[in-house]
């Protein structure tokens, strides 16, 4: 049985029965919505019928945080985000977000209660890896993230009224300083490469002179290449999720981009080109690439773990006792050569698939400043034959 009853003008009351309770007394579910007019209401009605029958609607008032977040699981989590995304979500829940509200009732979680977990977090003990201090301020954002994500479908799903993250501000983030190499450091970096793997030499000079992500680079196919015009065209990325590497397009329409590479390295990619097609005939049926041809592929034609890079770079600047950097470095170090050499910002964003300039100004904003100066000191020596400017100093 089901019936509506008429609140106020726009104001319903659905009513849904829901069968007995255990001393035998009938159980009646109640929804109250505001639409237009009747027939609304009755859409609605039908919708909340449907809930109710199914065993998804949860009473408001009872629902705890943890039993919210099992349906937003399944409702929306699964449906609406991505694999690894959602890996990174349920890995926060459990880990730090379940602990603290786990047991409380949806309507109790308060902006107080939200303040003052993320005050925790960045404290000595929040980290779940034995290490001391608390958890970067990248992560306790993407928390706050998470948490304001899910009580938004609460709100929407009308088991809350407002949501209580909304009104806490996001944490500000401290940038980490990025290592990157100077000219000299890049040119002794190019000359130690020599000696090592095509594959890694191949990989590492691509990162340093396209800026391209490693995620960009591991997913890249020889298909993307165009010899004749020394461009690569950057349509795909790789990610790895529960032990499986993913490859599919960027996030934005911007990281789908054009990049250049300098003439005088074409020559080198034709040759290892030669190579890679002469490694996938003699692998034959070994080959696991399936029709991928991709330009960094392991033993067995798959593409690289997505670790490996990384790994491999920590190796060989021990070995050549280089300057400690990260893979992604190789990014920072692109964009600050290119800077340095009085490149454009537009076009520097343009490479690095930025969607906006200011994306660009503020990550490498102190640079710009430098070389802004540097630029601006050129005007020394013709401003120092001028008289008017001597008798000033």
């Amino acid at each position: 049985m089901a019936s509506i009853e008429k609140r106020s003008k726009n104001s319903f009351r659905l009513i849904v029965e829901a069968g007995y309770d255990e001393l035998g007394k009938r159980v009646k579910r109640y929804k109250t919505v505001n639409v237009s007019g009747i027939r609304e209401a009755e859409k609605e009605l039908v919708k909340f019928r449907s809930e109710v029958e199914s065993g998804q609607y949860v009473v408001p008032q009872k629902i705890s945080f943890s039993i919210f977040v099992e349906k937003w699981t399944e409702l929306y989590g699964e449906k609406h985000l991505e694999q690894k995304t959602l890996e990174n979500y349920e890995h926060l829940l459990k880990n730090h977000i379940l602990p603290i509200f786990g047991s409380m009732k949806m309507t109790d979680v308060k902006p107080m209660h939200i303040l003052s977990f993320l005050d925790s977090l960045t404290r000595n003990g929040a980290r779940k890896d034995g290490k001391n201090g608390g958890l970067s301020t990248t992560t306790t954002r993407f928390i706050h993230r998470v948490l304001k994500d899910i009580f938004e479908r609460a709100v929407e799903w009308q088991i809350i009224s407002s949501n209580p993250v909304s009104a806490v501000k996001r944490p500000k983030i401290k940038e980490r300083e990025s290592e990157v190499y100077d000219e000299q450091e890049a040119s002794k970096l190019f000359q130690a490469l020599e000696n090592e793997p095509i594959h890694w030499r191949i990989m590492v000079t691509l990162a340093l002179t396209t800026g391209m992500r490693r995620g960009e680079l591991l997913a890249l196919e020889w298909k993307h290449i165009d010899f004749d015009s020394s461009v690569i065209q950057v349509a795909q990325s790789l990610s790895h999720s529960k032990g499986v590497n993913i490859i599919k397009e960027p996030k934005t329409k911007n990281s789908k981009r054009r990049v250049s590479i300098p003439d005088s390295l074409i020559k080198e990619l034709q040759h290892y080109y030669e190579k890679s097609k002469t490694m996938k005939q003699q692998l034959g049926d070994m080959w696991q690439g399936g029709e991928r041809f991709v330009v960094f592929f392991s033993e067995t034609g798959k593409p690289f773990y997505h670790t490996a890079p990384g790994k491999w770079l920590s190796r060989f600047i021990k070995r050549n006792n280089f300057k400690p950097i990260r893979f992604h470095d190789l990014r920072h170090t692109s964009a600050t050569l290119l800077i340095n050499q009085g490149v454009h910002a537009k076009i520097i964003a343009s490479r690095l698939g930025h969607a906006d300039i200011r994306t660009t100004m503020n990550v490498y904003g102190h640079v710009l400043q430098s070389a802004d100066q540097a630029a601006a000191n050129t005007f020394n020596s013709l401003l120092n034959n001028i008289t008017f400017f001597k008798s000033k100093n």
